[in-house]
């Protein structure tokens, strides 16, 4: 006679349907981790430059620029408009300013107040930044304007994301 071990019925049952159930919540686990990590494995879209003008159009005066991008959230798709505040220094410097006041959220504009024809100003609360961005002290805002990412190529100027400084 063998040695072997013989399985009885319900050791056979209980593996089996061990094997099954594993299966089956493998099966249903993986669609769901997939999803968990999903936005890891996607590559980033920082650096992601937009054409936004001709470098012909910007003077010393600050003007205020608009161009869509395409944002994805999750599913979602949808088109973003964004603005930024874009002028020359004197060094022939390009700089581009987000609108976006540091303080609350509002939008500030240039030479929007007559008392002062020189700044960004926040209409919400009466922030004030100077032509480079810089908060002006004793003014609501506590930190500089962000500033984009640029580039020049072809005459064209190119957007990235905007950084805090």
């Amino acid at each position: 006679m063998s040695d072997k071990q013989r399985v009885s019925r319900r050791q056979f049952l209980n593996y089996t349907l061990t094997g099954v159930g594993g299966f089956m919540a493998a099966g249903m686990l993986a669609p769901m981790v997939r999803f968990a990590i999903d936005p890891v494995l996607k590559p980033s879209a920082v650096g992601d430059f937009q054409s936004v003008v001709s470098v012909d159009e910007i003077t010393n005066e600050p003007q205020r620029f608009e161009w869509i991008v395409d944002q994805v959230d999750g599913w979602y798709e949808s088109e973003v408009q964004k603005t930024a505040w874009v002028y020359r220094t004197e060094e022939d410097e390009i700089i581009a300013l987000s609108p976006i006041c540091t303080h609350l959220g509002c939008t500030v504009d240039w030479a929007s107040d007559e008392n002062y024809p020189d700044q960004f100003f926040c209409p919400c609360h009466a922030g004030r930044y100077t032509k480079d961005g810089v908060n002006v002290p004793g003014t609501p805002p506590t930190a500089p304007l962000p500033v984009y990412d640029h580039k020049v190529e072809e005459g064209m100027l190119y957007l990235g994301q905007a950084q805090d400084r």
